[in-house]
C-alpha cells in the first residue's frame, strides 16, 4: 500500500472518530440541559447564571427618567432624630398624613407600616383603668377624662384622620403552622373559587392593623415579596391566599383605588388560558380592563428603575416641619415608608445591595399603572427546552460537516437569534424566557468544536509533516495544516514549473578535497539551496549526488509557481556567492552551478516501488528540465529556462522584478527530442 493511500485511510479514521466524539459530547450537554430545563434535576450554576443574566438585562433596560407620579415619604434617620425613635405617637403620623393631603394636595398614601398594638403612649389607658377601677365612683374624675379622651386618645385621632382621606394600609403574611394571627385583616379581594386560585401560595398567619384603624381606613393590602436563592428581591406577589380568601398586595389595591374599580362588578378577575392555566388578573377600570399577567404563584417580576431614575424621595421630617418645595406631592400618589436601617425595611435587589422596601412597592406600583409588569410564564421550561432544540440539533446535524470557519458563522447566527428572540420576548409580551441554559448550549458546544478541530489540526499538522515534512520547510506544512482535507499524496496531471540544479566540475572538485570536508562542503551547499527553495515556496524532490531536483506548483497550489521557481534560481546564484565567501575563507574551492527550468504539464505524487516510494515528478517537461540543465555548460550559462517558463513569467510583468527581459538562444536540440526547443536565458 502507497504512502499516500495509507495516510488517506488514517486521515478518514482519524475524521470519523473527531466527528463521534464531536456528536457524543454535544449529545451529552444537550441532554443535561434538557434534564435542567424539565427540573429533572437542578443545575446550580446554570440556575445562577440565570439570574446573573437577568439582573444584566434588567441593568440594561431599566428606565431612567423618575415616576412623576409616585413620591417616598421618608421616615429615615433624619426624622428619627427630630421626632423620636421609632414607633412613633400615632397622633405625629396622623399629623404626617394630614399635612400631606390638607396642605400639600397629595391624591392617595399607602403605609408601608403596620400598626398592630394600640398607642399607649398618652396614659389614656392608664386613666381608663383608673376609671374601671379605683376612681369607678368618682363622677368629676369620669367628666374630666370624658373631656380629655379626645386629646389623649393616640389610636381615634389616627382613625378619624384615615377616615378622612384616601389611606391604604399595609399588613404581612407569613409561613408555618405556628405562625400567629394578630389584629384585622382587610376583606378579602376574591374568593379562592377556582383551582388556579386555590394553586395560589398559603399563609398561615398574619399581621395585620389595629381593627378600629382598619376600619378606618377600609382597604389594606399586604407587603409581601418574595426572595430567590441568591436571597436577591426580583418578584413581588400580586394576590396571596389565606383560608378561602385571596388577598391584594398594597401597590395592586393602590392602583385599584387610583384607577376607579370599585364602581366596576366585579373590580378584579382571574385570567385563564383555555385550558384552565393561571394568566394573571384584570382590573376592571372606568377606562377598560387592565390585564397583569403574573407566574403561577401569583407573582410578577419587579421593575425596578435604575439608580438615576429612582422616585422622588421626602424626608418625614421635612413633611411635618413645612419645609418641602411647593406642590411637591400635589397630585400624587405617597408611599410612606422607612428606609432607616435600624427598622430593618432594606431588601437586597439586582440594582442595589440595599434598597427600601418602600421603593419596591413604588416599582411595582409604577409597573401596574403602566401594564408593564413582566413574568416567568407557565410555559417558561417548554420554551427552554423547544429553544435547546432549535440550537442543539442544527449544531450536532451540521458542524461535523462544516470548516471552523462556517460552524463560527452557525454559532454566531444562533446566538444573535437567541439574543433577539429574547429581548423580543421581554420587550413586546414583558415575559422573561429562560437564557442560560440556551447559551451555555452554545458555549458549550462552541468549546467542544475548537477543542476538537484543535485536535484534528494538530493529528493533520503531524500527518502533513510526516507526508511534506521532507519536502517543505514548516511554514509551507503549517499553511496547509490550516485545509488538511485539500491536500494528498495521490497522483494527478498538473501544470508545474520544474528545476535541476548540478555543481559544476564536481568531479574535480572531490578530487581536491578530504571527504569529511567534502561532506562538510556540501552539507552547508544543500543546506542553502534548500532554504532558498523553501522560502520561494518550492517543493524540495530530492538530492542526487551533487545535483537538487525541486518543482512548484505542489502541493500548495501556486498561480506563479514558474516566476517564484526563477527567483528562487536567482536567488541561489546570489546564496552560492555569499557561500563561496565563507568557502574561500576556510581555503576551500569556488563553487558553480547550472541551472535548467521549465514548466509544463507532468505527474505528481507518491511514485516509485513497493519498496520505496517518493513525493516527486515525472513528465517529458520534467526530462526538459533536466537537459536545459545539461545544456547549461554547453552555452556557458548559469540559468536556462524552457519557453513555457518564459511565457508564463511574461505574463506575470508586472509582478517581475528583473530590469531586462529574457535573453533567447533560438532554437536548439536537446537530448531525447526530435524537434527543437527554444532555449532562454538568465
Amino acid at each position: 500500500m502507497s504512502k499516500s493511500s495509507s495516510a488517506n485511510k488514517a486521515r478518514s479514521r482519524s475524521y470519523k472518530v473527531l466527528a463521534w466524539l464531536r456528536w457524543l459530547g454535544g449529545s451529552a450537554l444537550l441532554l443535561l440541559l434538557l434534564a435542567h430545563a424539565t427540573h429533572y434535576l437542578t443545575l446550580a450554576p446554570v440556575q445562577a447564571l440565570d439570574r446573573y443574566l437577568y439582573d444584566a438585562r434588567l441593568a440594561l433596560l431599566a428606565p431612567t427618567k423618575p415616576d412623576p407620579r409616585i413620591v417616598i415619604v421618608d421616615i429615615d434617620e433624619r426624622a428619627l432624630a427630630e421626632h423620636g425613635r421609632w414607633p412613633w405617637r400615632r397622633g405625629l403620623i396622623a399629623e404626617l398624613i394630614e399635612t400631606s393631603f390638607k396642605d400639600q394636595g397629595a391624591l392617595l398614601l399607602g403605609l408601608d407600616l403596620i400598626l398592630a398594638e394600640a398607642d399607649e403612649s398618652s396614659g389614656l389607658l392608664a386613666l381608663e383603668r383608673l376609671e374601671a377601677g379605683p376612681l369607678r365612683a368618682n363622677a368629676a374624675f369620669a367628666d374630666q377624662l370624658a373631656l380629655l379622651r379626645p386629646k389623649l386618645d393616640e389610636d381615634g385621632r389616627l382613625a378619624q384622620v384615615m377616615q378622612a382621606h384616601p389611606v391604604v394600609l399595609g399588613f404581612y403574611f407569613s409561613a408555618g403552622s405556628d405562625s400567629a394571627r394578630s389584629a384585622a385583616l382587610p376583606a378579602p379581594a376574591m374568593a379562592a373559587s377556582s383551582p388556579a386560585l386555590q394553586a395560589l401560595p398559603g399563609w398561615e398567619g398574619h399581621g395585620g392593623n389595629l381593627a378600629r384603624l382598619q376600619a378606618a381606613a377600609g382597604q389594606a393590602g399586604f407587603l409581601n415579596a418574595v426572595a430567590d436563592e441568591d436571597g436577591i428581591t426580583r418578584r413581588s406577589l400580586l394576590l396571596a391566599r389565606q383560608d378561602g380568601g385571596v388577598y391584594a398586595s398594597l401597590p395592586l389595591v393602590l392602583a385599584q383605588t387610583l384607577l376607579g374599580t370599585s364602581s366596576m362588578q366585579p373590580p378584579m378577575q382571574a385570567l385563564y388560558a383555555a385550558d384552565g392555566h393561571w394568566l394573571g388578573l384584570q382590573l376592571n377600570t372606568p377606562r377598560g380592563p387592565l390585564a397583569l399577567r403574573s407566574d403561577a404563584e401569583g407573582a410578577a417580576l419587579i421593575p425596578f428603575r435604575a439608580a438615576s431614575g429612582d422616585y422622588a424621595h421626602y424626608s418625614a421630617a421635612d413633611v411635618l416641619a413645612g419645609r418641602l418645595p411647593p406642590d411637591a406631592l400635589r397630585g400624587r400618589i405617597v408611599l410612606l415608608g422607612s428606609s432607616a436601617p435600624g427598622l430593618l425595611d432594606q431588601r437586597a435587589t439586582p440594582l442595589q445591595p440595599s434598597y427600601a422596601g418602600v421603593a419596591v412597592h413604588a416599582s411595582m406600583l409604577s409597573g401596574i399603572l403602566d401594564g408593564r409588569l413582566a413574568h416567568t410564564p407557565d410555559h417558561a421550561p417548554l420554551m427552554e427546552v423547544a429553544l435547546l432544540l432549535l440550537i442543539g440539533l442544527p449544531l450536532l446535524l451540521a458542524s461535523p460537516r462544516m470548516s471552523l470557519a462556517q460552524s463560527a458563522a452557525l454559532l454566531a447566527g444562533l446566538l444573535l437569534g437567541l439574543l433577539a428572540l429574547n429581548l423580543w420576548a421581554w420587550q413586546g409580551w414583558h415575559e422573561a424566557w429562560p437564557l442560560a441554559g440556551p447559551l451555555c448550549l452554545l458555549a458549550g458546544m462552541a468549546t467542544l468544536q475548537l477543542v476538537i478541530a484543535n485536535f484534528g489540526a494538530r493529528g493533520a499538522r503531524r500527518q502533513l509533516t510526516r507526508l511534506f515534512g521532507h519536502y517543505l520547510p514548516p511554514a509551507l506544512v503549517e499553511e496547509m495544516s490550516r485545509s488538511p482535507e485539500r491536500y494528498t499524496m495521490a497522483s494527478r496531471s498538473a501544470q508545474l514549473t520544474v528545476m535541476f540544479v548540478d555543481v559544476k566540475g564536481f568531479t574535480g572538485l572531490s578530487e581536491h578535497l578530504k571527504p569529511s570536508e567534502l561532506a562538510e562542503l556540501m552539507n552547508e551547499y544543500f543546506t542553502a539551496m534548500a532554504g532558498v527553495i523553501g522560502r520561494h515556496r518550492g517543493t524540495l524532490d530530492k538530492f542526487m549526488g551533487d545535483a537538487v531536483m525541486a518543482f512548484w506548483g505542489a502541493p500548495l497550489a501556486d498561480a506563479q509557481h514558474a516566476r517564484h521557481a526563477v527567483e528562487a534560481a536567482l536567488a541561489m546564484h546570489e546564496r552560492l556567492s555569499e557561500l563561496n565567501l565563507r568557502f574561500a575563507a576556510r581555503g576551500w574551492p569556488r563553487l558553480a552551478i547550472s541551472i535548467g527550468i521549465n514548466t509544463g504539464h507532468m505527474v505528481v505524487g507518491d511514485l516509485g516501488s513497493r519498496q520505496r516510494r517518493a513525493y516527486t515528478v515525472l513528465g517529458d517537461a520534467v526530462n526538459l528540465a533536466a537537459r536545459l540543465q545539461a545544456l547549461c555548460a554547453e552555452r556557458g550559462a548559469g540559468i536556462l529556462i524552457g519557453a513555457s517558463t518564459q511565457t508564463a513569467i511574461a505574463k506575470d510583468s508586472s509582478h517581475w522584478p528583473l530590469s531586462r527581459p529574457c535573453e533567447s538562444l533560438g532554437e536548439v536540440h536537446v537530448r531525447g527530442r526530435e524537434a527543437p526547443v527554444e532555449v532562454f536565458q538568465l
